[in-house]
């Protein structure tokens, strides 16, 4: 899950897990790049039960958002921050997921193209990131890359190489119709390309859906959630989903209606998802 509280949203994922019947076993949060390393809360989502996946944010949420932090990064400028994040983390000792700059080949963020990102300087970014955790010896930390589905250029462009990935992550939302430009999409029309696209760069890594929701308009966002869970257990290198459960462009919650909140429930009944 993901909620608009974060790691310590404790209210919100009880209410996710009392309508589904089941708690969230990975709990995602975004941060900015320059915040501290969210240990107290990592530490709230572990002791639920859940391991923490940190959506780790290359701007400042409050400052300069432009493009020049990507080169920052790569100059070394920001190294001691890094070094802070791998230092605390990896005393931290527990289990943790860092999903770095996701949504790469979309056009809404500064790692982008459109914000001035080319592959080989988000590659060499990333590296840099992960080689100081390597240097540091942090092996609590697993790493997710993430595109989403429907963006632009070839992903095995902006792959920072096996050594550099754990898990292979994608975004993706039925929009429905609540823009102008968007149709009802079915699970297999959101993910069969993209999937088959990730398996095609990295065939023995592991596949998590980092990101997706399900818009009202357009279809039945119950019968959707029903077909998604479905098709995910066809797909047996897909480890797990993450819901965003949030009312932001529209009402992504599962919990929207009573509705879709009874079918993710029944879904869950009966999935190998569950562990």
């Amino acid at each position: 899950m993901s909620t608009p509280g974060g790691f310590t949203a404790g209210r919100e994922l009880q209410a996710v897990a009392d309508a589904v019947g089941h708690r969230p076993e990975m709990v995602m949060a975004f941060e900015d790049f320059f915040a501290p390393p969210p240990i107290p809360a990592m530490a709230v989502v572990t002791y639920g039960g859940a391991e923490p996946i940190v959506s780790w944010e290359p701007w400042c949420w409050t400052g300069d958002r432009s493009p020049a932090l990507m080169e920052s990064l790569r100059a070394g400028a920001l190294d001691d921050h890094i070094y802070r994040w791998a230092d605390e983390i990896g005393e931290w000792g527990r289990h943790a997921f860092i999903r770095f700059a996701h949504e790469f080949n979309g056009n809404w963020y500064p790692w982008t193209p459109p914000g001035g990102t080319t592959p080989s300087a988000y590659v060499s970014a990333w590296r840099h990131v992960h080689d100081i955790f390597t240097e540091k010896d942090v092996s609590n930390v697993d790493w997710i890359w993430a595109p989403t589905v429907g963006g632009a250029g070839i992903l095995a462009d902006w792959y920072p190489g096996h050594e550099y990935v754990d898990v292979l992550g994608v975004d993706g939302y039925n929009w429905g119709t609540c823009l102008p430009s968007s149709n009802w999409v079915s699970p297999e029309q959101l993910f069969g390309a993209v999937l088959d696209e990730l398996r095609s760069i990295a065939t023995d890594k592991p596949i998590l859906i980092a990101e997706v929701g399900c818009a009202e308009s357009g279809g039945s966002k119950a019968e959707w959630i029903a077909s998604f869970v479905e098709f995910l257990q066809q797909q047996r290198d897909v480890v797990g989903f993450v819901w965003f459960d949030h009312v932001k462009e529209t009402d992504w919650r599962i919990e929207s209606t009573l509705e879709a909140a009874a079918a993710m429930a029944e879904a869950m009944r009966d999935t190998r998802l569950v562990s």
